[in-house]
């Protein structure tokens, strides 16, 4: 994947306000796929002023692992909420562009619009990918809720004022829920379907659990883990 950002990444916070709130109208809330075989994982660790993204392939829906990329670069940005994606994305991009699979479907350890501007670092990416992605968040970066019933599946929307801006979805009974929002070319409901389609009795998506280890510093897959690339299933 040759990438190309429609901006630079190293600008000031009121630089970055007018990039998010330019982008913000770009996102697209229509699934813009038919069949998804392969579903990414997106994660980054930070190492000192670098950061290590991780991008994890696996198949769909068996979660099968297929190819990994990692790529660091140094981080531009400080830690600001609300501009997660000025300090991430370069490193997610790096990575995206030695993929050796181009995934149908991206799944972002992070906001997608739920968002105080509505580019959270999933649409945001989504965007310069031009690929469907989800936001798949552990907290709440803004809007407001009811508790979700204590079932997995169950989930209840997210809101800023009148609008709905994600979902806030149990994905195994009694435990924290997770926080989903459409990053780009998916509508909300199908995101809720392919964040609980990719666990596997944990709180967190199997997309984000690979994808961590690898942001985290494990160099590769298992070779027992490897499936062929053509089991897909």
């Amino acid at each position: 994947m040759k990438i190309t950002a429609p901006h630079s990444w190293q600008v000031s916070t009121a630089e970055a306000r007018e990039i998010q709130l330019s982008l913000r109208e770009k996102v697209s809330f229509v699934a813009g796929f038919d069949e998804v075989r392969t579903v990414a994982g997106v994660d980054v660790g930070m190492k000192g002023e670098l950061a290590r993204a991780a991008v994890v392939v696996l198949s769909y829906p068996g979660l099968a692992p297929l190819a990994q990329s990692v790529a660091e670069a140094p981080v531009l940005m400080p830690y600001i909420p609300g501009f997660l994606s000025f300090r991430e994305a370069p490193a997610i991009i790096a990575a995206c562009e030695n993929l050796t699979i181009e995934p149908d479907l991206f799944i972002f350890d992070g906001q997608g619009v739920a968002h105080p501007r509505r580019l959270g670092i999933a649409s945001h990416v989504g965007l310069i990918l031009d690929k469907p992605s989800i936001g798949c968040a552990k907290s709440r970066l803004c809007g407001t809720h009811h508790e979700p019933a204590a079932e997995a599946g169950s989930y209840v929307h997210l809101y800023d004022g009148d609008d709905v801006i994600g979902a806030v979805l149990r994905t195994r009974d009694n435990v924290s829920p997770v926080y989903v929002s459409v990053g780009h070319r998916i509508d909300l409901e199908t995101a809720i379907e392919y964040v609980l389609g990719c666990c596997k009795g944990y709180r967190l998506p199997e997309t984000t659990r690979y994808a961590h280890r690898v942001a985290s510093g494990e160099e590769s897959l298992t070779e027992a883990e490897q499936p062929s690339l053509f089991d897909l299933s």
